[in-house]
């Protein structure tokens, strides 16, 4: 078996929908670490302050690990953002009828590596 590379930080159970979070998602993937940090400074979005806190986390992994290691030489590899379990409240509504009101919520899972090459 291959041993994985890169360093990992997972963050489960957030409350953002994915389908909110995604689209900041892609606008850091592959990017070095301190662009990204950069980018989701800029962005309003709750999602960008939710991924700026995984980044940093598995930054702070890298650096804990490797300690040789600069924040310049990495880069974000993945950045997954899977869909968590959802909260099912009901809202009453006349008649004696009701609306589901669904809280979803969100696993984020972030890899950075070293850039190969300069």
């Amino acid at each position: 078996m291959e041993a994985k590379k890169g360093f990992r930080a997972c963050a489960k159970y957030l409350p953002a929908s994915p389908s909110k979070v995604r689209p900041v998602a892609d606008l850091v993937r592959r990017k070095p670490y301190v662009e990204a940090l950069a980018i989701l400074d800029a962005m309003p979005q709750k999602g960008a302050w939710l991924i700026k806190k995984v980044v940093q986390s598995a930054a702070a992994n890298a650096m804990s690990q490797n300690k040789r290691l600069d924040e310049d030489q990495l880069i974000v590899a993945e950045l997954c953002i899977d869909d968590g379990p959802r909260m099912k409240r009901v809202w009453p509504r006349s008649h004696g009828k009701r609306d589901i009101l669904l809280k979803r919520q969100c696993h984020i899972t972030v890899v950075l590596d070293e850039k190969v090459g300069k």
